[in-house]
């Protein structure tokens, strides 16, 4: 008994020799190490907006009347000049025919004045009508012909009336909600428009940003122009999440920043040639953010001490230094894009930062290494090998 005691004992400082190495010295703890490299890296801001058309026209007629005909219905995609609605035309119609006797009575009126005057111009020449009667004459000569130009004027706005009967569309786009029907009297001075029709060939997106992410966009100076120019092309998520497939482009800057929210308003411009896009439907616009030549680690190798980040850098010895690094204002949630305190080829620790001090040694292996040898254990725990699982 007492001889395989002896043996144990004499087992176990050996294998105790052979875990120490051959000084005797524990060896250094594995932690997992990557080797940086420069990236480029395709990050996006995006910011609620608001789609509205490039210019919602109310529609109002200009004179009065009943509805007698509607040709077009809500939502219906219309033409520059194409009738809408038809007001009542009978009594204008009449007053045209009125204005047209008006004129052909005015044009009578003054071709018998212009042969009275004439001859009165040459019985003036012998005396026999004096300079008072000639005079009289001429006046009414020239009223004749007033007479005829407001007659003609008349004449004028009773067509335009007509005209005004048949309520058009003044430009492109989609008509809205229609309030009014077949038999409803409407007038120039009602306060609800008769639809309205919103321009969408082009679509405006309102959206806002804060001061300091507008800084950051138009730091490089210049004039609004030159800014705007800068500024990258824009993508346009909708609201099922799906992206527009036209890009646009930011047109216009609000110069006030709104004091209570700190935010400033811009306008961008999206092209509208498959009409998807409808006036106040919403969205989001996405801002590409290209970045070059930067370092792409783990938010897990990284600590925070006063709002700085750090990581630790294996040094040629294999201890660690507590490096400060400075970081995009974008990441991914898992990533963090490093701008500054790191090079191409410097290797990280990527696990376990949290328990590493200044200056310790440690064994660096890959991060595939380490998911090996944890799978391993996983293996041994999962066969009963507890002397060798999770060591």
């Amino acid at each position: 008994m007492k001889s395989r005691l002896v043996l144990l004992a004499c087992c176990l400082a050996l294998l105790s020799s052979c875990k120490n190495g051959n000084n005797g010295e524990a060896k250094a703890p594995e932690y997992a190490v990557i080797t940086t490299q420069a990236t480029t890296a395709h990050l996006t801001n995006s910011y609620p907006a608001t789609i509205r058309g490039k210019q919602d026209v109310e529609i109002r007629p200009m004179v009065s009347g009943f509805i007698t005909k509607l040709h077009v219905d809500e939502g219906s995609v219309v033409k520059k000049g194409q009738v809408l609605f038809t007001i009542d035309q009978v009594q204008y119609k009449a007053a045209v025919e009125t204005a047209k006797a008006a004129v052909e009575t005015a044009k009578a009126a003054l071709q018998t004045q212009e042969l009275t005057t004439v001859n009165n111009r040459e019985l003036n020449k012998k005396g026999i009508v004096s300079d008072y009667q000639l005079s009289t004459s001429e006046n009414q000569l020239a009223q004749a012909k007033a007479s005829l130009a407001q007659a003609q004027a008349n004449l004028t706005n009773a067509v335009r009336n007509l005209e005004y009967t048949e309520v058009t569309s003044p430009s492109d786009g989609v008509v809205g909600q229609i309030p009014y029907r077949v038999g409803s009297l409407v007038s120039a001075s009602m306060s609800t428009p008769m639809t309205t029709v919103s321009d969408i060939s082009e679509m405006y997106a309102y959206f806002s940003m804060t001061e300091r992410q507008l800084l950051t966009m138009i730091r490089e100076g210049g004039s609004m122009e030159e800014i705007l120019a800068k500024l990258p092309k824009l993508n346009l998520s909708l609201i099922d999440g799906t992206i527009y497939p036209d890009s646009g482009r930011v047109e216009t800057i609000s110069g006030v920043i709104e004091p209570t929210t700190g935010s400033v308003s811009m306008r961008a411009m999206f092209p509208n040639t498959h009409n998807v896009l409808r006036s106040n439907s919403t969205g989001k616009v996405i801002f590409p953010n290209l970045l070059t030549d930067i370092i792409l680690i783990p938010q897990s190798a990284t600590t925070e001490i006063q709002d700085k980040k750090f990581v630790f850098v294996v040094q040629p010895d294999n201890t660690v230094k507590n490096t400060e690094i400075q970081v995009y204002s974008l990441n991914d949630g898992q990533n963090y894009y490093v701008t500054g305190g790191l090079k191409a080829g410097d290797k990280v620790v990527i696990e376990g930062v949290q328990a590493l001090n200044d200056g310790q040694a440690i064994t660096p292996i890959t991060p595939a290494e380490k998911e090996a040898a944890y799978q391993k254990a996983l293996e041994d725990q999962k066969n009963g090998n507890i002397q060798t699982a999770f060591q």
